[in-house]
C-alpha cells in the first residue's frame, strides 16, 4: 500500500473506530489490495473475490492493529491468505511431492508458482517484506525506499539483496 496515500492520522482515526475515516481508509488500501490479489491469485474472479475479503477483513479488524506501519504486511498477508484459501477450496493446490523439489518448483504452472512467491515473500522478516514491498511491487526507486524508511541507500540495497536471497533459499527448498 502507498504509504504517502494512507496517513498515520487518517489510519489512527480509522482504528479508534471514525466511520469517516474507515471509510476513507478503505478506498485509498483499495487500488493496492486488488493489485496484490491480481498478483497472487490464480483468475481474475479469485483476485477479485480476494481483495473484497480482504476489504471486508480491514473494515471489521483494523482496531486490532497496532501499527501504522504494519497496515500494509498485514493487508497483503490478508490477500495471500485469501488466495490460498480459494486455490485450496477449487481443489488446485500443487501435491507436497511435487513441491519438495527444486524441479518441481520450475515444472509448476505460472499461478502455482505466485502462491510460492507469496509464500516466500510471507515468510521474510518484516523489515526485509518491507523492502521487496516497495521496490518489486510498490515500484519505489531505492531514493524513495531510503526516504520513506529513513535508511541510507545502501542499507535499502543491502536488504533487498538480502530480502531476494532469502526468497531464493525459500523457493528452491
Amino acid at each position: 500500500m502507498s504509504a504517502a496515500a494512507i496517513s498515520p492520522k487518517l489510519f489512527e482515526a480509522a482504528r479508534l473506530g471514525d466511520p469517516e475515516a474507515i471509510a476513507r481508509l478503505l478506498e485509498t488500501a483499495q487500488p493496492d489490495i486488488r493489485r496484490y490479489a491480481r498478483a497472487t491469485c490464480r483468475s481474475s474472479a479469485d483476485a477479485e473475490d480476494a481483495a473484497q475479503e480482504a476489504l471486508w477483513i480491514l473494515f471489521r479488524h483494523v482496531g486490532t492493529i497496532r501499527s501504522f506501519l504494519a497496515i500494509s504486511a498485514w493487508l497483503f498477508s490478508v490477500v495471500r491468505r485469501e488466495c490460498l484459501r480459494l486455490a485450496r477450496k477449487s481443489g488446485l493446490m500443487p501435491s507436497i511431492d511435487e513441491s519438495d523439489t527444486e524441479a518441481g518448483l520450475l515444472s509448476r504452472p505460472e499461478a502455482d508458482l505466485r502462491l510460492d512467491v507469496a509464500s516466500a515473500f510471507e515468510a521474510l522478516p518484516v523489515h526485509y517484506r518491507d523492502v521487496v514491498l516497495m521496490r518489486d511491487i510498490k515500484e519505489m526507486t531505492i531514493d524513495e525506499i531510503a526516504d520513506a524508511l529513513g535508511a541510507s541507500r545502501q542499507a535499502v540495497k543491502a536488504r533487498l539483496h538480502r530480502a531476494r536471497s532469502l526468497m531464493r533459499e525459500y523457493l528452491t527448498r
